[in-house]
């Protein structure tokens, strides 16, 4: 098994703005299931060839797809050892935050300690 290495800043940037737009997120599950070429991946959306390819360029600038040529044709799909990195960080992030969480309300869960206030100490 090949050890993963971590993710720089530059790719966590890139990974989390590739994810940013809906659209993305949609070629991305689409290339999961199958690896399709750019022009069927266009014919599904209401935009310009030409804004398709832009999107695609953003995943595979971020390494989540690949892209290659077969014939003229260009053909994309999903790059499953980048997903896994994405994946195992958004579960480092999810670790990090359920625990600040448990102990948020370890925290609330202990009974507040008493204080006094200017009143009491008059009559003492």
């Amino acid at each position: 098994m090949v050890a993963q290495r971590e993710l720089d800043e530059t790719e966590v940037d890139r990974v989390f703005h590739a994810l940013a737009a809906s659209t993305r997120r949609d070629i991305l599950r689409r290339t999961i299931e199958h690896e399709q070429s750019v022009s069927a991946l266009a014919g599904d959306y209401d935009m310009s060839f030409a804004a398709v390819q832009k999107h695609v360029s953003v995943l595979e600038a971020a390494g989540l797809i690949i892209k290659r040529a077969e014939g003229r044709e260009r053909l994309v799909r999903a790059n499953p050892e980048m997903i896994a990195k994405a994946r195992a960080l958004l579960a480092r992030y999810e670790e990090l935050w359920r625990a600040r969480i448990a102990r948020l309300d370890d925290l609330l869960a202990q009974p507040a300690p008493e204080t006094h206030t200017p009143e009491q100490h008059q009559g003492e």
